[in-house]
């Protein structure tokens, strides 16, 4: 009997462990910074021209020097540039 339980445990623990590794292994969407889309308040890092430093700092929409991570192929659909402005 002992023996069944502590194959059945061993079984679950592998099982477990093999779903984690294929949820490891499924890749995030490809993504890409998107720059001049961005609203007020909800860029995601630092501006281009180091007006500041942090995510969600941006003061007007659609700044040239802000971004956003966009879906690989969207920036330019959602009227957006794949590089900043030149300083």
């Amino acid at each position: 009997m002992n023996k069944l339980l502590l194959s059945v445990a061993l079984a679950g623990v592998f099982a477990a462990g093999a779903s984690h590794a294929a949820d490891d292994k499924m890749e995030a969407p490809a993504k890409e910074k998107c720059f001049g889309i961005a609203k007020a308040g909800k860029n995601d890092c630092k501006s281009a021209s180091g007006s500041h430093s942090c995510a969600g700092q941006a003061t007007k929409d659609n700044a040239a020097d802000e971004w956003k991570f966009v879906a690989k192929g969207a920036c330019e659909k959602e009227g957006g540039k794949l590089e900043a402005p030149k300083s």
